[in-house]
Formats: structure tokens, sequence, C-alpha cells
């Protein structure tokens, strides 16, 4: 079992992110390979959150909140308000530029954001696959109540449980919440697995782990989740990619020459530009190595 860190960042106004993966203790977990939490934030009336039309290539986005809202737009047309408990899944394939920002409704009124994002490698004959968005609402999701502790499928398959969304390599992504006294095995069902505790704490064997802890355990290892107080904790993994992949801005692929094509792409407009928010962007970092 290895703890992974997280590095934290203010991206201002108080707004904190915590980057997990990758990681120099773990670069990825199944194909997991990016992994931001952010917030808990609480915006003021007028305040929010705008990250600017960018690009991506070889991954797909994954989109989870705990409180909030964020407005999604993206080159393909799709606009699509996300809340809590709800997925969006951004396959980017062979190129996909999209915007992320709070609505207009929620920016007004002010709003707490507290979420996750996440990146899932394609598979090396997927990295090319046409760009696609999914949306799925909560009650879409598949919940499992086993009494102390209740599970919810994001993304994949675990637990008995399978989610809506269309992936492309066996995955699972999973939110548990434990009642008090709450206790669950985590089985060897996937290649590699992790969790990351989102309030409350967790105990394995005689370690207690705290809210903010990212764990991946080692293959085959099994082992019991049990909680003394309500806790709330992402399960996720998968098969491991196959090969390895380079990771430069916003781009992901297992070449490096399909990467400095992504580059010169996004320089001369190939993406397109995205409905509804089409007046700015954020510009190829060009000193980023």
């Amino acid at each position: 079992m290895i703890v992974i860190p997280g590095k934290s960042h203010d991206l201002g106004d108080g707004f904190m992110i915590s980057r997990l993966l990758p990681n120099a203790a773990r670069r990825s977990v199944g194909p997991f390979l990016f992994f931001d939490y952010f917030g808990p934030v609480d915006f003021p009336p007028g305040k929010g959150i705008d990250v600017r039309p960018h690009p991506h290539i070889g991954l797909a986005t994954v989109t989870y909140l705990f409180d909030g809202a964020q407005m999604h737009r993206d080159t393909l047309g799709s606009v699509q308000e996300i809340l809590p408990g709800d997925v969006n899944w951004m396959t980017a394939g062979r190129g996909i530029a999209h915007s992320e920002r709070t609505g207009v409704e929620t920016r007004a009124t002010g709003h707490r954001l507290h979420g996750i994002q996440t990146w899932v490698g394609l598979p090396a004959g997927d990295e090319e696959a046409p760009p696609h968005f999914q949306h799925f609402k909560s009650a879409d999701l598949p919940l499992q109540d086993r009494g102390d502790v209740t599970l919810k499928m994001i993304t994949g398959s675990a637990f008995g449980l399978t989610s809506p969304v269309k992936t492309f390599s066996p995955i699972f992504y999973a939110d548990a919440r434990f009642e008090a006294g709450g206790a669950l095995t985590y089985d060897t069902e996937h290649e590699e697995r992790g969790l990351f505790i989102i309030e409350g704490a967790i105990q394995i064997g005689d370690r207690m782990f705290e809210a903010g802890t990212m764990l991946a355990l080692d293959k085959g290892e099994e082992v019991t989740l049990y909680t003394d107080t309500p806790t709330r904790v992402m399960l996720f993994g998968g098969a491991a990619l196959d090969g390895p992949r380079h990771i430069w801005w916003n781009f992901v692929s297992s070449s490096k020459e399909r990467i400095e094509r992504a580059k010169q792409e996004w320089k001369d407009g190939v993406f397109g530009l995205i409905p509804g928010d089409d007046q700015e962007f954020i510009p190829l970092p060009e000193d980023k190595r």
C-alpha cells in the first residue's frame, strides 16, 4: 500500500486544488492518470470559476461534484450544467476543446464548489477515437445499499454495479458513503485499485487515514475499510494502461510526435471554436517543457 500525498495550489479567491495524480509515488492507478480534488470553497455572489477554452487529446475527462455546479461547453456544441452526484465524461480522442465556468444564475447567488476532476487514459487503439460527450444525472447511476455502506457507481463496473457511462477499458469509479461503524471489503476484482478520502477517516488494519489522503493498493492486496465516524471515500482503478503515456499540458498520448502535432493544431485553430464561448481561449504555454 502506498500513501500518495497531494500538492496544493491556490487558483485565486481561495479556490484550492490538491493534485494527487500523477505523483512521484505513483504515476497512475489503473487508467486514471490525473486526479484533481478541488474545494470546498464558498464563492460570494458575483464570483465563480472561469476555465477558458482549452484543448485535450488522447484521454477522457471525468467531472464529479459534491457541491455546487459547473457549466460545460465544448467544440461538439455540448452545453451541460453538472450538479452534485451527476457525471460528465468527455472523450477527447483525436481532439476536443472545452470550457468550464460557473453558470450565470449560480454566480449571481453565490455558491459552494467542491468536487473532483480526473483524466482517464485511453487504450492505444482508441487514442484517436472521435470526440464524444456523455452526461448522466445522479438518479441514473446505480446504487447499492449495504446497510452501513452505500455505493454509487460513477463509471465502470465493480461490487456488482455497472454504470451506464460508455468506457474504453476495464475501469471503476465509485462514491462510497459509510455510516459510523461501517465496513467494506475492498476486493481484488480489478488489477489496480486506489481510494481517496473525502471526509471522515478510514482504518485499515491498525492504521488510520484522514480526509485528503489517497492510497494505492498493491496488486492482489485485499483490505477491509473500517470507519468510526460518517465517512465518504472515492474508490477507483481498473486495468493498467497498455504502455507508458506522455503528458504535456492538457495532452496525453503514447506518442511524443502526436503531442507535438497537437501543439501545432491548437496554435492553428484546428480544434475549432466552442459555440457560446468563442471569445477567448488559453494560449499554448510556449515555455512549458
